[in-house]
């Protein structure tokens, strides 16, 4: 049994509501000159916000780059960040309009403009980086400026467009120093939020210092902050049992986490309700071993996730049965609807309907995880053992692991799914669009359909059936299946306070919070 822990979602949503200002939420006090030290085992892929679409990447943005808007600790509303304000215009939900706050500086000291803005989603579509998030702005058609007003023209109605805006993917740079049409080089940031970054070494560390030009809605730490990179989750819990790091988030390993009290005098631990999930991707172009809808079918027939979760993950993570998960708007079980339990004569009568010869055959890679070995044994060990697939497993260091996948190489591969903001839009356009993010071939024009129909309504509830019926058609398909999704787990020294408002599922990484009692 799992042991019962800190719970702040609710409670943080009773606050906003009662007009309290989530950042007044942070500690007040402060204490000069020390430095709070985070390990994760996120991986930074580019240091440039036109070259990553990753937790890693994204979780340093958040610090040293503003975006127009962002989200307040808990919620579901983007707020103004950069931005003065933002609205859409004229009615349709195809034109949107942002105000810039008045005086924010790049640290060259040059005022950031309304053309700095339209600059740094422009060169996100023109670079369109393999890894990159261009395809977030699927739905932006041209971009206005004009002092500090930017108008952002829509293709398609696209309510979600003010969360997209809240993204890693909108980082706003600085023109006279990122090149239009390539990947910023070196380890050198020029952004302006709350914290600076002095050094950055590749896999190791980003040091961040506080930044005295910044202006926006967070308060300006008084300390610096270290974010220390780990390998795998084993070296993290290492690390934090030598008191290397003061906070440990993303991903302490399954064993140690199930074992952790909130009772503990010497440690603080929260857990937040988040939507991080993980799905197994499969390939879907002709030619590769999982092509058939029915060998995918047959595979989904087959997984036991309730057994991957308690025998890998020791019950930290919960089952998953459909692209959408709990807590966000349109969530169903459409997978345990379509393959209520594991049934290996069902997966066999799939698979003589295909006409493949048995043991199907197939790679199932992986890469970083908090248990992603021990998942892919698990995993294989299921197949394997209907006699109807046969697996081999394979670890992948990250960068080869991403680029394999986006060039459609591998088979089938894990991958987990932060999301970048609290909205469906962000587990379904980015998931099983053509061209989505996975790379793994999957193409159906009634989901694609259903999506730009979904993104139509600013009250996302009236998007429940068009969800409904797109998870369906998923869990037919099979583009990929649904393992589990995880809370969000932060533990920290008990001298460290502001741990609950580090990482809630809003896609901010809020390192600023983190304080000294």
């Amino acid at each position: 049994m799992r042991r019962v822990r800190m719970r702040i979602v609710a409670s943080l949503m009773v606050l906003v509501a009662a007009g309290v200002g989530a950042w007044q939420l942070l500690p007040q006090e402060r204490a000069e000159g020390k430095t709070v030290t985070v390990g994760t085992t996120d991986a930074v892929t580019s240091l440039d916000p036109a070259g990553a679409y990753d937790a890693g990447s994204w979780a340093l943005f958040s610090n040293v780059f503003q975006t127009l808007l962002t989200f307040d600790p808990g919620g579901t509303k983007p707020v103004p960040d950069a931005a003065e304000s933002c609205r859409f215009t004229g009615g349709g939900l195809r034109t949107y309009r942002c105000t810039l706050r008045a005086d924010l500086r790049f640290p060259s000291g040059r005022r950031m403009t309304g053309t700095d803005v339209k600059f740094s989603f422009d060169r996100v579509r023109k670079i369109d980086a393999k890894v990159g998030p261009a395809s977030l702005f699927d739905t932006l058609g041209s971009i206005d400026a004009s002092g500090r007003t930017v108008t952002f023209h829509l293709s398609s109605p696209d309510a979600t467009f003010p969360f997209k805006v809240a993204t890693g993917a909108g980082s706003l740079v600085d023109r006279n120093v990122y090149p239009a049409d390539a990947l910023r080089g070196g380890d050198s940031v020029d952004g302006t939020g709350p914290y600076t970054l002095t050094s950055y070494t590749p896999g190791s560390k980003a040091v961040l210092a506080p930044n005295s030009r910044y202006r926006g809605p967070a308060k300006v730490p008084a300390h610096s902050t270290v974010l220390r990179y780990f390998k795998d989750s084993a070296a993290l819990q290492s690390a934090w049992e030598q008191r290397a790091v003061d906070v440990a988030a993303r991903q302490l390993p399954p064993g140690p986490l199930a074992k952790l009290s909130t009772s503990d005098p010497k440690q603080r631990l929260t857990e937040v309700d988040g939507a991080e999930t993980r799905n197994l991707v499969l390939n879907v172009r002709e030619g590769k071993p999982l092509h058939d809808r029915r060998v995918r079918q047959a595979l989904a027939s087959v997984v036991d996730r309730d057994e991957l979760v308690e025998s890998v993950y020791q019950g930290t993570v919960d089952s998953l049965f459909s692209v959408v998960p709990r807590g966000i708007t349109g969530h169903t079980t459409s997978f345990f609807d379509a393959y209520p339990k594991r049934d290996v004569a069902r997966a066999r009568k799939l698979l003589r309907e295909a006409g493949v010869a048995t043991p199907v055959r197939f790679e199932f890679a992986y890469s970083r995880g908090a248990a992603s070995k021990a998942e892919a044994a698990e995993i294989k060990r299921q197949l394997d053992g209907t006699k109807l697939f046969s697996v081999t497993t394979t670890y992948y260091d990250w960068e080869k692991f991403q680029a394999r996948y986006t060039a459609g190489e591998l088979d089938a591969y894990a991958v987990g799914w932060l999301p970048d903001f609290p909205d469906p839009d962000t587990f379904t356009a980015q998931l099983v669009r053509t061209g989505s993010g996975m790379h793994n071939g999957y193409s159906n024009k009634r989901v694609d359909a259903l999506i730009v129909a979904s993104q139509q309504y600013e009250e996302r509830s009236r998007a429940l059936r068009d969800l409904r019926t797109l998870q369906e058609l998923v869990a037919r398909d099979v583009p990929l299946i649904p393992l589990w999704q995880r809370k969000e787990y932060v533990l920290s020294i008990e001298d460290i306070t502001g741990g609950q408002y580090l990482s809630d599922g809003t896609g901010v990484f809020r390192l600023w919070s983190l304080d000294w009692i």
